[in-house]
Formats: structure tokens, sequence, C-alpha cells
């Protein structure tokens, strides 16, 4: 039992093999190896490609796949110098580490990319690739602007395609130079006029398929600083779709030809009538179900139980108007009957009353005058004062001669 405590801990193959490829994988950046190509092997099935990079002192196993080996500018061969950029990667089965290669260069372009991958790591980084920073492209534009050689195949592309999916767009093509020296600066400056002018929705900037050397101007910092500072959005179409351009990255699209860039930029006729076709039947057929629908609720409405009732219940309302109309008519009548009663009274009680009952029973009127004021008591007289007395029949002026008083 003592010896058991003191025993060393024993790896499995598998498991010191894991060991190992952790601690390359995760300690080595992807790397640059130049070395001398042999046993190169083109995996017939799957197409991915087996070789070795060796010097006068080592060797290193590489690996390539097929999806990346294809965009390669040469053919590889045993003997042949190259530079390798890839990822050190431990593949346990054969217990050994090998390189996993996404870029392979002769050597003698091999300086130039290395410059290239210095200025695309500080674009990076700077943000001008990142893809937060790119926009959508308009749905609907007016104008495209071009910048392209006005020779080359490009603008014939896109011409015909523009034409074909959208022929009320209007092209506007700023011509430069598109590979050799100055090329860069008639591209960026391209760029930047267009953005001048204002009056394009969109701007498509490359050229046709070539050599890296023919397409290097899309490389150049002054153009990838144009494209990644547009204001207006930039589709990237440089070479064929195996290409890839520092201009590519700094797009907000990148198309992989002049065609497909055009494709991207206008919509086409065809599918837009066959989009409203699709409108108007789903509209129309909205348009039938919603009537269908009211009517269908109408019918259930008519044939309510509730609905059918209304006939008869506002019959019964006018009968009921009816007969309280006619109870109306007899009550005011009655009513009225009664207080036609009551005046005929009244006015009987008012004429026994009035004076001329009075005078017809010999009473008399008398005014002083000059005033004319009835004259109630004797007291309200003295000798000499004129009075006037009204008969039931006349009158008569008369003079006080003496008074008594009662």
């Amino acid at each position: 039992m003592q010896a058991d405590l003191f025993r060393p801990y024993v790896y499995t193959v598998s498991e010191l093999t894991g060991r190992i490829k952790d601690l390359v994988e995760g300690s080595f950046p992807p790397v640059w190896v130049e070395g001398e190509m042999s046993d190169y092997v083109h995996h017939g099935a799957s197409g991915h490609r087996y070789f070795t990079l060796k010097d006068g002192e080592g060797q290193l196993k590489c690996v390539m796949w097929r999806w990346l080996a294809e965009r390669l500018r040469f053919v590889p061969r045993d003997g042949l110098r190259v530079l390798a950029y890839g990822e050190l990667t431990v593949y346990g089965k054969a217990g050994r580490y090998e390189l996993m290669v996404s870029r392979l260069l002769p050597v003698g372009t091999g300086e130039l990319w290395r410059a290239l991958e210095r200025l695309r790591e500080k674009l990076a980084g700077e943000g001008l690739f990142s893809d937060e920073r790119k926009r959508p492209l308009p749905q609907f534009p007016e104008r495209i602007g071009v910048v392209t050689s006005a020779d080359g195949a490009a603008i014939w592309d896109i011409a015909r395609v523009v034409s074909r999916r959208a022929p009320w767009v209007e092209i506007i093509l700023f011509p430069v130079r598109v590979q050799g020296e100055g090329a860069a600066e008639e591209v960026a400056l391209g760029v930047e006029r267009m953005n001048e002018y204002g009056e394009v929705d969109v701007l498509i900037v490359g050229r046709g398929g070539g050599s890296a050397e023919d397409l290097w101007a899309f490389n150049e910092e002054v153009v990838v600083r144009a494209v990644a500072g547009s204001r207006v959005p930039v589709i990237s179409a440089v070479g064929h779709e195996i290409d890839l351009t520092l201009t590519d990255l700094a797009a907000d699209r990148r198309a992989p030809t002049p065609s497909a860039a055009a494709e991207m930029a206008v919509p086409d006729r065809a599918e837009l009538s066959e989009k409203v076709r699709s409108l108007k039947a789903r509209l129309r057929e909205a348009m039938d179900g919603f009537v269908r629908d009211l009517e269908g609720k109408l019918a259930s409405l008519r044939s309510s139980y509730a609905l059918r009732q209304v006939p008869d219940r506002v019959l019964g309302f006018c009968r009921e108007v009816d007969e309280l109309r006619r109870r109306l008519s007899k009550a005011m009548g009655h009513d009225m009957e009664l207080r036609f009663g009551r005046l005929s009274y009244l006015s009987g009680r008012l004429e026994a009353l009035g004076p001329a009952r009075a005078m017809e029973r010999g009473f008399s009127v008398v005014r002083k005058l000059p005033e004319g004021k009835v004259v109630k008591d004797a007291e309200e007289l003295g000798p000499g004062e004129r009075v006037e007395v009204t008969f039931l029949r006349g009158k008569a002026l008369c003079e006080v001669v003496s008074v008594w008083k009662g």
C-alpha cells in the first residue's frame, strides 16, 4: 500500500496526445512557414492536398483542405519553394503535429503577401472590416454609380444585367484604370467623386478577373479607406469568386463577379411583377373572405329570433302609442268639461255680483268731480261740490246742497 501512494500517474497514449494538442494549439497563433515542398499528394476523392515542408535540418507535415486549395493561382509540385500560412495542430492518430494551411504562395511573392497581411491586420484593428459598420443596400435604387474601366467587360456585364432586371435604373460610370501604376489612386478618387456627386443610391466598385498582380490595386490602402469611408453603400466586385481583396472586406457587400453585383444592386422586374400579382391575389382573396364573412353574419342576424321579433315589437309599440293617445284625448276632454263648468259657474257668480245687477235693483254710482273718484262715504263731500251720478240707464250732474252724516 505504501508503494501505491508514490506511484506516478500513467497517461494513455490518447491522453498524452490530447494534452500535447491542447498545448500546441493553445500556444501558437497562425504562422508563416517557408520551405521546400515534398511528398505532394492531391487526394482524388476528397480534393484535399497533403505535403511536407522541409529545409536542411527539419520537416513539417502540412494539409490544405479542398475549398482552400481550389483558390491556388499556381500548380504545387515537389521541389517548389513556398510560403505556407496556417495554424499548428496535432493529428492524434498519427501522433504528429502538422500545419493546417490556409494560404500557399511561391517564395517569389512572399514579401508582397507579408506586406498585405500586415496591412490587413492594421485596417482590421481600426475596425474597417467589422460587420457593425456595414449598411444595407437600398431596395429600389434610381441610380447606380460604377467605378471601373470604361473598356473592360465589367461595365458591360453590369449594364446588361441592370437592363434586363430593372431598365428604369440609370447607370453613371466614373471611368478609371483598374490595374497598373496609379490605378489605386484613380479608383479611390472615383469613389470620392461619386460621393460628392450625391445622386447615386448605391456604388459598384471593381473589375473583371485577372491574376493577383492585376487585382492588386484593390488591395491598396487608399482604395480600402475610400470604400470604407463612402457615405453611399458600396458593393465590391473584384475578379472572380475565388479572388478576395481588402476592398471586398471593407465594402458593405461583396459580390463574386460584376454581374452578381448588378443583381445585388437592383430588383428583378419579373420577380416584382410576380410579387404584385401575388399581393393582388391575396388582397382579392382577403376582400372576398371579408365580404363572405359579413354576408354570413347578416344572414345569421336575419334568421335570428331577436331580429324576427322586431316587426312584432314595433307594431306593439304603435298600438300602445295609439292607446295612450286615445286615453290622453279622453282625459283632456273630461278635464276641459270640468274646467268649462267651473268657468260658467264663476262667470254667473261674477255677473250676479256685478254693478249692473245692483243698479237694476235701484242702486247708483256717485263720482266726485272733477277727479272722478267713486264716493263711498258722505263725509267725503261738502256743500257746493259737484258730483256725477250714474244710473242703470243714464247719468246726472248734481251739486251738493247739504250733507247728513249717518
